[in-house]
């Protein structure tokens, strides 16, 4: 019997909780959510694969569940990148490969000594796109909804008959001739002719310019025949960047040799490039270039990305501006046979009157790989060349 009446709020306490405890458990019987295995809570990776063919290095990463990606490693001797990816497949063996930010930083960050550089972050770079291929095939969608959904329903690209980025000849001796001045200006005149005033006209110095040269070059332009000059110096000091910018009325783009957002924030912070141009092979994958995309639109500084890869680095790259606000144009030679070797890789892709191709398709990358074409073109004799671009006195060059 319940004499006080402290009795009977323990009471109705305990017949409270006893109810609250079989409603909680009668709401997880009919929650969709506690009742949805999660895929990835038990997929590993179990194996990782390092082919070279041609200027490539194409990474297969293989789980636990079946589900595989792929990624390409860029820009870098392959005879360095390809054991440098089976070493740090040590550090990777047996994770969940969802957990794409985690293994960042853990191949980043895991020798004091081998921080950074092109070499780990290209090979790093190869590694991150193969893993966000496999998360987006894991959950049977489109790398660029991992990203935070689309922010453009298409993609604005060159080269194409409205867009058109000139090479700058040379390399150059260390100041140009009236002859170089004269010869680029027609150059770009004649590439304004053809896209007509409501196209691009783009121009790459490629770091093959002096400074004071490129002053003089661009005071012989019109400041709208450009719509920006592309690696108007070498990286490596920002004073020479903050010159070129007070000089320079023409918007001034660079990035390809720029990697993660530690490279990149000197140019933000000090004012002195108008549209960043990260490369996902080079940058250390879709990880790392869509913080630099975030870094860059805090300064309102768009993206126009570097791209000369193959099928699986242009698809990353392109996911990535599918999911940005500030973009302006993306490098692409879906064509070009010195950076797509044929058969190997293939995406649907086309290109609309306007030159703009539609986004990436999934799932993941969207990206099919012909493993048997790849093993075919990697037990022919693979080569390796370094650049070593010279002047006429035999002195070395930039370009």
């Amino acid at each position: 019997m319940l004499t006080t009446r402290r009795d009977v709020f323990t009471a109705l306490g305990a017949f409270a909780t006893g109810n609250a405890l079989l409603s909680e458990a009668v709401a997880q019987e009919n929650n969709p959510a506690a009742n949805v295995a999660d895929r990835s809570s038990s997929i590993k990776i179990t194996k990782m694969r390092a082919t070279w063919v041609g200027p490539a290095v194409y990474v297969k990463i293989e789980t636990n569940h079946g589900i595989t990606g792929w990624g390409e490693i860029k820009g870098v001797d392959p005879r360095v990148s390809k054991p440098l990816a089976e070493s740090l497949f040590e550090l990777i063996d047996g994770e969940n490969p969802t957990r794409i930010e985690h293994i960042w930083q853990k191949l980043y960050r895991a020798h004091r000594d081998i921080r950074g550089g092109p070499f780990m972050v290209h090979t790093m770079a190869g590694i991150d796109i193969a893993l966000w291929d496999l998360t987006g095939k894991l959950w049977n969608t489109p790398v660029y909804r991992l990203l935070g959904g689309p922010t453009r329903d298409k993609i604005r690209v060159y080269h194409t008959p409205q867009a058109k980025k000139l090479p700058p000849g040379g390399p150059y001796e260390q100041a140009l001739t009236p002859q170089d001045v004269d010869k680029i200006v027609a150059n770009i005149k004649a590439a304004r002719e053809q896209v007509g005033p409501g196209g691009a006209v783009m121009f790459d110095a490629h770091c093959a310019i002096p400074p004071a040269s490129l002053i003089q070059l661009a005071a012989a332009l019109k400041p709208y025949d450009v719509l920006f000059i592309e690696e108007p110096a070498v990286p490596g000091n920002i004073e020479v960047f903050k010159r070129l910018k007070e000089k320079i009325s023409i918007p001034l783009a660079a990035g390809e040799r720029d990697r993660t957002i530690w490279e990149f924030l000197p140019y933000l912070t000090n004012r002195c490039l108008d549209i960043l141009q990260p490369d996902c092979c080079h940058g250390g994958g879709i990880t790392a270039m869509r913080k630099v995309a975030i870094l860059a639109e805090a300064f309102q500084v768009p993206l126009a990305p570097h791209c000369t890869a193959g099928f699986l680095g242009i698809a990353a790259s392109l996911h990535v501006v599918s999911s940005i606000p500030l973009f302006l144009i993306h490098e692409f030679y879906p064509d070009n046979g010195g950076f797509n070797k044929p058969g190997i890789t293939r995406m649907e892709w086309k290109l609309d009157k306007d030159g703009y191709t539609g986004l990436p398709p999934g799932p993941g990358l969207g990206v099919d790989v012909d493993e048997k074409k790849l093993d075919e073109e990697a037990k022919k004799p693979q080569t390796y060349k370094w650049p070593g671009a010279k002047l006429k006195d035999g002195s070395v060059s930039d370009y």
